[in-house]
């Protein structure tokens, strides 16, 4: 399986957000890929309006996009700040 990050809003209509990112989670694993979504993860842990707090969780996930093969953008929703940051390093990192 190809270790894919995924790139998808979170912030705004969260509820919303999550469920697109479900659906682009079942996307990936039905492609054979093994998807990771750190902006789903941390908001659980890490209080998301706390602009600390909320980069550790980023450089984290980012972290993890040193050993993905592939970044997934999905971008039906708009492309978030977030996402932006994460599009840049993975293009940074050739991904």
């Amino acid at each position: 399986m190809k270790r894919v990050v995924i790139e998808s809003p979170f912030a705004g209509d969260v509820e919303a957000n999550v469920a697109y990112l479900r659906r682009a989670i079942l996307d990936c694993l039905a492609r054979g890929e093994a998807p990771y979504a750190s902006h789903r993860f941390f908001p659980g842990i890490l209080d998301d309006d706390n602009q600390e707090q909320r980069r550790l969780g980023m450089d984290a996930g980012f972290a993890w996009s040193a050993v993905a093969e592939l970044v997934a953008v999905y971008a039906d929703r708009g492309i978030s700040q977030g996402m932006q940051q994460g599009i840049a390093r993975a293009t940074a990192l050739g991904i």
